[in-house]
């Protein structure tokens, strides 16, 4: 992944290795911090546990919070700091998911339905998964790979889509008057109202991390011909391991703020349709 723009050493903590050894701070309510990695600013204001373990909540002076994972990698007055829980303190979780939606508490998980979300690859559902995954857990919605759109409609037949066992889709790149809307066209045909295929405007689902969360200017041009992710890795100087690659952007996203509308706006009219009241199972 790119360097970032506080040079190669800054996070560095190891003093054993002879590097830099940075002083631990407690993560108290109201403390001032700036994230060394992406530049954002904000007092600290409550905490989030994930899969992951314990982030920190940051609210901007705009009054836009994000979590951040623990580890020294923020500043305070422009000193790399080592943030930590507080001891002894009374910890404050966040009350918003990483969607942006109201935490649920004291709830557990429902039972799956069988209305399912399907998504084209593996990477997908990661992303879906870092997002929406605390809001899919409380639905009881099931994220599924799908493979590519040219097995969707012997998917479907299988799945045998109908009330109470709805199928949302979300297709890369569904571009009008190409092989993979018409096989959309023809599935939702089959099954109205049981089938919906939604589309983002992206190559690849890496392009939906906004630039700036990935740590980079743009998303570049790949030529065609050349695929798309050795491309991007190949002109972003991410090396030759795409997995790798992928791991790394992945892990800089924190919330729906790092990602682009367009996908968001599709992820979410996804999870309204299988659902809605009359897709109950």
């Amino acid at each position: 992944m790119p360097v970032d723009r506080y040079g190669s050493d800054v996070l560095s903590h190891d003093d054993r290795a002879g590097r830099r050894r940075v002083r631990e701070v407690d993560a108290i309510n109201g403390l001032v911090v700036e994230c060394a990695r992406s530049g954002w600013c904000g007092a600290v204001v409550g905490w989030q546990k994930g899969a992951d373990g314990w982030a920190v909540m940051l609210e901007d002076r705009h009054g836009v919070s994000r979590p951040f994972a623990l580890g020294p990698s923020f500043l305070v007055d422009g000193e790399l700091v080592d943030l930590r829980r507080p001891r002894g303190q009374a910890v404050t979780e966040s009350s918003r998911t990483a969607s942006g939606s109201t935490a649920v508490t004291g709830r557990r998980a429902r039972v799956a339905r069988a209305s399912r979300i399907w998504v084209e690859g593996r990477h997908d559902a990661e992303l879906i998964e870092r997002v929406w995954g605390a809001d899919l857990r409380i639905e009881g919605v099931v994220v599924e790979e799908l493979g590519g759109v040219d097995e969707l409609a012997a998917r479907a037949r299988g799945h045998r889509p109908g009330p109470g066992r709805r199928v949302g889709v979300l297709v890369d790149h569904l571009v009008t008057g190409s092989k993979e809307s018409r096989i959309a066209g023809e599935v939702m045909s089959e099954w109205p109202g049981s089938v919906v295929v939604l589309g983002h405007p992206y190559v690849d689902v890496w392009q939906a991390v906004r630039p700036s969360a990935a740590g980079i200017g743009a998303w570049p041009d790949v030529p065609r011909g050349v695929p798309w992710k050795e491309g991007v890795c190949a002109a972003l100087g991410w090396g030759d391991d795409t997995g790798l690659a992928w791991r790394s952007l992945l892990a800089r996203v924190s919330d729906f703020t790092d990602l682009e509308p367009a996908l968001l706006g599709r992820v979410e009219e996804l999870i309204d349709f299988v659902t809605a009241e009359d897709g109950d199972g």
